[in-house]
């Protein structure tokens, strides 16, 4: 961040700048910080003043000179929404955390199952902000979210604001796919890549913002693989994993011992669990197949488990080998496909015992 704020002060900041990185990596955070440092009024020494309009930002971001373009849903099919529309949960949203998925924000905006994306409006209503003077005078900037969601149509409009922007603009776009940007647009950018994030520098934040004690912080920030919107999230559901943990070993050694009626009872109790739990689990469940089965090869560095997963493994990994790790894998996919399509819960998860049953002898 220190080498971008030096470009700054030296007038070598280039006029679009694309941060492209993996989810949790903090682009988004990045591209915040040197937003704020553009629009600070008194800057100096590469530090930002701390006193004007722009330092004294609050976690919404709002800044007269500060715009936000990102991609959105359309609620009616003859409508054209731009990014003003949504300015308010944009900002609730960064209020929370800057460090939250695609996913994350389609269900800010109560549309899980419709595809984000930038609509050609949205250029238009760019222009006319840039058509505008700076209202403190300095500099404007623009923050795009996933320009990878723009059509062709949307594209080549910001490519022309890109090719000729007003004196002391600066596009930031943030990126995670920009093999999915119109490439003129990527030829005319500045190109950096923002790495995952250490292990060290995710224990720590965990510690700072969940409380949580450093040993278990250390395996969360392990499992979440460089990404802190992972981390966040395994922080958040941490009794619901111990839940799916404990559900995971239970059905293991039932399978294992062949004891039906209790099988039949597990299902009937995760069958009255809630479909999204019930989908959870199962994710958590393939993860824990796989953490098993590479266990076995003692190469530590590629296992991603806690201390408490990692304990269960010792004994349980040698069950999980090449010739049941694939069917494994496939029956718990195959069963969360059934819970999304209604399926009844309890047939479906005691049919799975019974095949885990099987599997777990091969």
């Amino acid at each position: 961040m220190q080498q971008l704020r030096d470009m700054v002060d030296q007038g070598r900041l280039p006029h679009a700048l694309m941060l492209c990185g993996p989810e949790g990596s903090g682009k988004l955070p990045i591209a915040l910080d040197l937003a704020r440092y553009l629009l600070c009024e008194h800057k100096e020494g590469g530090q930002p003043c701390g006193t004007c309009h722009a330092c004294r930002m609050t976690a919404q971001w709002a800044h007269p000179d500060l715009h936000f373009s990102f991609p959105l849903i359309k609620a009616k099919s003859t409508e054209q929404p731009v990014s003003d529309d949504r300015l308010t949960e944009w900002r609730e949203q960064l209020e929370r955390t800057p460090y939250f998925t695609a996913n994350d924000w389609l269900a800010d905006l109560r549309a899980e199952n419709q595809q984000l994306q930038f609509y050609v409006s949205e250029s238009d209503a760019l222009q006319r902000k840039l058509s505008l003077k700076a209202s403190q005078g300095g500099y404007r900037v623009i923050i795009v979210w996933l320009p990878e969601k723009m059509p062709p149509a949307t594209a080549n409009k910001l490519l022309k604001l890109i090719e000729e922007p007003p004196e002391r603009t600066h596009f930031l776009l943030v990126s995670q796919e920009p093999d999915q940007v119109l490439g003129t647009i990527v030829s005319r950018t500045q190109r950096i890549s923002v790495p995952k994030l250490s292990e060290e520098v995710i224990a720590k934040a965990l510690t700072e913002d969940f409380q949580i004690p450093e040993t278990q912080a250390q395996g969360l920030a392990r499992i979440a693989q460089g990404s802190y919107t992972q981390a966040m999230k395994l922080a958040e559901e941490d009794n619901d994993r111990r839940e799916y943990f404990d559900l995971f070993v239970e059905i293991m050694r039932l399978c294992y011992m062949r004891k039906a009626k209790e099988m039949r009872q597990w299902a009937e109790r995760v069958g009255a669990m809630g479909r999204e739990r019930q989908k959870h689990m199962l994710e958590y469940c393939q993860r824990l197949v796989r953490e098993n089965f590479i266990y076995n090869f003692q190469r530590q560095e590629l296992n991603y488990m806690t201390e408490g997963e990692q304990g269960f493994a010792q004994k349980f990994a040698r069950f999980i080998n090449e010739r049941n790790v694939i069917p494994l894998t496939e029956e718990l996919s195959s069963c969360q496909t059934d819970i999304e399509q209604n399926v009844n819960a309890k047939m479906v998860f005691y049919d799975l015992a019974l095949k885990i049953t099987i599997l777990l002898k091969k």
